[in-house]
């Protein structure tokens, strides 16, 4: 049994920064002694945006995102292209198309992928509310943004057999060569589906 090295609330402030993604037992140590030392720059006001988080984050009602308000923003920008929608597994998915700034449209967040090992199926996701904005008939064309598994291939295959019955074209971003990505160092399965995701020069 380890001992322990500190109090209970250091303790819990360890426990509780080990169960951030990316962070483990010894990483939660080293960020928590750091936010300790840097109290009045970092810990108090870290504490303070954890707490106006907690009472005023949201999770949009239309797609599934996260801010302060629902609708979301994204929702409720006018410039954005109605005829447009990204579908994506999780929001941090969603954030990332928005860096990347390559187009500028609405979003579904589905809040993963099916997976009938751990017991998630359809009711589990936002499928249905995803095929009722399909039949408002505003949107014309779907882009399945789900990750290149074996889970979001399925996902993606789910929702196209959904989204049959509708006039909308569904389409899947491209598997393959990434940008400045050198062949020799790509995986079979990457150089596999860019041969197959081939297009015209």
């Amino acid at each position: 049994m380890s001992k322990r090295i500190a109090g209970p609330e250091i303790e819990r402030l360890i426990q509780l920064l080990a169960k951030v993604p990316g962070l483990g037992p010894r990483s939660a140590r080293r960020a928590a002694l750091h936010l300790i030392k840097k109290k009045d720059q970092l810990l108090s006001p870290l504490a303070n945006a954890m707490g106006e988080a907690v009472e005023k984050v949201r999770i949009c009602s239309t797609c599934g995102n996260v801010d302060t308000a629902d609708p979301c923003m994204i929702c409720t920008d006018p410039r954005r292209d109605d005829a447009t929608l990204i579908v994506v597994e999780d929001v941090s998915d969603l954030w990332a198309l928005e860096r990347a700034s390559a187009m500028n449209v609405r979003y579904h967040v589905l809040g993963g992928t099916l997976s009938p090992l751990d017991g998630i199926g359809p009711d589990q996701l936002n499928i249905r509310s995803l095929v009722d904005r399909i039949a408002g008939g505003t949107v014309k064309e779907v882009i399945l943004a789900v990750n290149a598994t074996v889970e979001g291939q399925t996902t993606a295959h789910y929702i196209t057999d959904q989204l049959s019955g509708f006039d909308v074209k569904v389409t899947r971003l491209a598997h393959g060569v990434p940008v400045g990505g050198e062949l020799d160092y790509l995986d079979e399965g990457t150089l596999a589906a860019a041969l197959k995701s081939r297009t015209t020069f």
